[in-house]
């Protein structure tokens, strides 16, 4: 009996970049159409095409939904090669369909990898998410707090004014009362429309001036934000919404038993991870693809959690 081979994350991260790279490639031709369903799916097919050429025996944790609701790339589908490592895959072939339809900021394709196991299998709910960039002591911030108390509790980890503080929230009807709390303390507010991935990312990257996430959205996309933290550091707190029993049914079907449960950015990533994120419209992480008349332009972020690397690669493709 021969050992199982090993998770070479340094190895499998080009290809990675490169997937994420073909999903984006893939939805540029879509942007400003307007067709929201059109962007995913030609992200959906260029993704597991590049997916399927990799030599992993890959399991989709995150990904389009459950096997009835998504033809390709569905929660439990075997994706890869069929040889190599057995890893956990999450996805999202086009964080921003809306974002893409309407040429708007902050479009990515985006997709995490890790050894078999090591990713919570977040049901497709809701999740409130806290999050805040690196060089803070555990617990500064806690899912406990109010919204005022953690603007309070970061502005003095960082000594400084509350004023001085920003935080990126979702724009939603249901966080209007967040926002307004917020706002008594003086900290800024950074909306955005859409894309709650980059919007945690943004905590880890200084230049973007934004120092806290708070508000729900996805759980799923928590996952991939906890996956990108995982490699730039930082602290992400999550916790599961459940709207009905629907949901709830959900969540015992991924095997989460304890309802309550507040997972750390560890407790969903808890291994070993390789993230790679490509713009497909101009945004603050990456800039969206460029088209030329004889070429393509995208742009890939590229991290690895065991050694903290964080990777900008250029790729020039040439239109056929």
């Amino acid at each position: 009996m021969t050992d199982a081979p090993e998770f070479h994350d340094r190895m499998l991260s080009l290809g990675l970049a490169r997937v994420s790279e073909a999903a984006a490639l893939a939805s540029a031709r879509l942007i400003g159409r307007g067709d929201e369903k059109a962007a995913d799916q030609a992200a959906v097919d260029a993704m597991r095409t590049q997916l399927n050429q990799l030599e992993i025996q890959g399991v989709v944790v995150i990904g389009e939904g459950e096997r009835d609701e998504a033809p390709m790339l569905y929660i439990g589908e075997e994706v890869g090669a069929g040889v190599g490592p057995e890893v956990d895959i999450a996805l999202d072939p086009l964080e921003g369909t809306t974002l893409t339809a309407k040429d708007m900021p902050n479009a990515l394709a985006v997709i995490a990898m890790g050894p078999r196991g090591s990713m919570l299998h977040a049901p497709d709910t809701y999740m409130d998410k806290l999050a805040i960039g690196p060089g803070f002591r555990t617990g500064v911030v806690t899912m406990d707090m109010s919204p005022a108390e953690r603007v309070s509790a970061l502005a003095a980890a960082k000594g400084c004014s509350t004023e001085d503080i920003t935080v990126c929230v979702l724009e939603r009807p249901r966080h209007e009362e967040m926002i307004a709390e917020i706002r008594t303390t003086g900290a800024a507010i950074r909306l955005i429309t859409d894309g709650d991935v980059a919007g945690v990312i943004h905590c880890a990257e200084p230049q973007t001036g934004i120092d806290m996430y708070m508000g729900s959205g996805g759980a799923p996309e928590g996952v991939l934000a906890a996956a990108a933290l995982k490699c730039m550091g930082g602290q992400m707190y999550g916790k599961l919404v459940f709207r009905n029993d629907d949901e709830k049914a959900r969540a015992a079907k991924a095997g989460i038993t304890n309802l309550d449960r507040v997972y750390t950015r560890d407790d969903m990533v808890t291994n070993d991870v390789i993230f790679a994120a490509t713009g497909v419209t101009d945004g603050s992480i990456l800039p969206g693809i460029k088209r030329e008349p004889d070429m393509l332009t995208a742009e890939t972020i590229l991290m690895r959690s065991k050694t903290g690397s964080v990777r900008r690669m250029t790729y020039k493709n040439p239109i056929k």
